[in-house]
């Protein structure tokens, strides 16, 4: 038994590890098209790069860019707004990861700087504590390095990039939480709850404010999953 643990505990840990690096550089690649984007939207270099290095939560930076790219300076509160109710979903993921890291305070300070849907999706799908922090760590300081580099050259080569969303780049970071996600639709009740969140948010995205289709379906998620209508699994007692 004491065998068996010595070699699983190791895989476990470079399975996190690797889940880590390979969500990171694709979350990092996003990052080119956010430089790019929020120059084109009027930002200059340094507010382009001071943005992902005191912000650090991607689509909160899409939103506030995508609201003054269309409306200008003086859109800026509702920019702000928009990416405020986006980015409430990283305090939601803070209340999952609090007792996964652990710590003294100003580790969990940090930890909340980097709990963003990437360090959160590959943390809680890892088997162990160890490797759920390992994933989290390593998530986080290959994003947060990486964002911040590929925003500054986003940012530098602006026009010369041409539209960022011709190189697929604004489709990245989705396509690897996916990746994480796909594995773990195997039952039905699984299934149901993150089908009902994205029909609600693909429904409402056109729609309503940008962030709140991510809350609300959030919201419908919840509901599901707390109710475990789908789930087939049979109840304590029963023959």
């Amino acid at each position: 038994m004491s065998k068996t643990e010595s070699v699983a505990r190791p895989k476990e840990e470079t399975v996190a590890i690797q889940d880590g690096i390979a969500v990171g550089l694709s979350a990092a690649a996003y990052g080119v098209s956010y430089g790019a984007l929020a120059v084109a939207a009027g930002l200059d270099v340094w507010q382009t790069c001071v943005m992902s290095l005191l912000m650090f939560t991607g689509g909160s930076q899409f939103a506030l860019i995508g609201v003054l790219a269309t409306g200008g300076a003086a859109a800026g509160p509702t920019a702000i707004a928009s990416a405020a109710i986006l980015g409430v979903r990283n305090g939601i993921y803070g209340i999952r990861m609090a007792p996964i890291i652990g710590g003294r305070w100003w580790l969990r300070a940090l930890a909340a700087h980097v709990t963003i849907d990437e360090t959160t999706a590959v943390s809680t799908g890892q088997p162990t504590l160890r490797s759920q922090r390992i994933g989290f760590w390593t998530t986080a300081v290959t994003v947060y390095l990486g964002w911040n580099l590929t925003s500054l050259i986003g940012a530098l080569i602006g026009d010369l990039l041409g539209d960022p969303r011709q190189w697929g780049l604004d489709a990245a970071a989705a396509a690897a939480f996916l990746g994480l996600l796909w594995p773990r639709l195997r039952q039905r009740q699984t299934i149901a709850v993150a089908s009902a969140a994205a029909v609600v948010a693909l429904v409402l995205t056109p729609v309503v404010l940008p962030g709140l289709p991510v809350l609300i379906a959030g919201l419908v998620a919840v509901v599901v999953g707390a109710f475990n209508w789908f789930d087939s699994a049979p109840k304590k007692g029963a023959a």
